[in-house]
């Protein structure tokens, strides 16, 4: 049997099996959000949004936010390089019905980093204390934290803000087992993650390569962590944060659904990303998880180099239904 799963405590916010959805830009939308929340995750977390865009509340900032009260509790994740704007835009979250608001320090990308958020802050601990001071006095709602192990290898000062972050209120913090010049190369170091659970005694959630329930099973016993955090691992596979539940909770391995359930939940995920963004934004939105769902069918990549070239949902609709249709005669049979 599997190491049980204890339920986690995020202040007054109780998840009950924490196997949590990671935030990713462009990819843990209302639509992507909704179909996981479907099949089961102990708690979502938005895609992150600029603080400094949520004030303005532009569209995209607005869309980033929406959420579903099928989704309740909800994490609202922000990104921002000043105090005072990240307390404005985390009220405007908590108005807007965040249960729980996430604190990015953890985002490796250039656009972010030069503007001296994300990971950056972790090369300024007084400023990214100055910020999760001002977030958590600001909101009455838990605050959260998601980070990498540090800038690089010679500044690994995870447990450093983690204790700082403690200290200023912070509910629990995520870690990333990879520094902020790795990006997402080489492999996540959750034996790492330890030190920071052993330099705190709020919740830590261990995050980075978890793509398969025996991954999840793997980083918990190194990392010692309260809960894993599922991010790129359920491209295409929304439902790998359930299986993962269900066997860190019963020790069963449930079986990817059927084709016929997976291409219905293409479809009506394709539907979905229509309705949110419009159609010439949904279309071109959509393209990734085409591919991700469709990755390791015969004739997958040839399909998907079709399907990226056609701008008429209709088309690409009965595209899928002619894609899948052998698939589905051969299950049938």
């Amino acid at each position: 049997m599997p190491a049980m799963l204890s339920p986690i405590d995020i202040g007054p916010v109780r998840i009950e099996n924490p196997v949590i959805l990671a935030p990713m830009t462009g990819v843990t939308d209302l639509p992507f959000r909704r179909i996981v929340r479907r099949y089961g995750s102990g708690l979502n977390v938005t895609e992150m949004i600029a603080s400094q865009a949520m004030i303005r509340e532009t569209r995209q900032s607005l869309q980033k936010a929406a959420w579903d009260p099928v989704e309740e509790p909800v994490s609202m994740q922000l990104a921002g390089c000043t105090a005072r704007e990240m307390a404005e835009a985390a009220k405007l979250n908590e108005d807007r019905g965040a249960a729980i608001i996430d604190i990015n320090m953890g985002c490796p990308v250039r656009k972010i980093v030069n503007g001296d958020a994300g990971s950056a802050l972790m090369r300024d601990l007084v400023n990214a204390a100055a910020i999760i001071d001002a977030t958590v006095k600001a909101v009455s709602v838990p605050v959260t934290l998601k980070m990498r192990m540090g800038w690089d290898h010679d500044s690994l000062n995870a447990p450093e803000l983690a204790r700082i972050a403690e200290d200023l209120g912070v509910a629990m913090v995520t870690v990333h087992g990879r520094t902020r010049n790795q990006m997402y190369k080489g492999t996540a170091d959750w034996k790492f993650i330890r030190r920071v659970k052993d330099a705190v005694k709020i919740p830590v959630i261990a995050n980075g390569d978890i793509n398969s329930i025996d991954d999840a099973v793997e980083a918990l016993d190194q990392s010692g962590a309260d809960g894993v955090m599922i991010g790129r691992g359920a491209y295409g596979r929304p439902w790998l944060l359930s299986q993962v539940m269900r066997y860190l909770a019963t020790g069963e391995r449930r079986a990817d659904p059927s084709i016929a359930e997976q291409y219905a939940m293409i479809v009506g995920h394709y539907h979905a990303m229509l309705d949110h963004y419009g159609s010439e934004i949904g279309v071109n939105m959509a393209r990734k998880h085409i591919g991700w769902y469709t990755k390791g069918l015969e004739g997958s990549a040839e399909f998907r180099n079709r399907a990226n070239q056609e701008a008429d949902p209709k088309v690409v609709l009965a595209m899928l239904e002619r894609f899948y249709e052998p698939w589905l005669c051969r299950a049938a049979a």
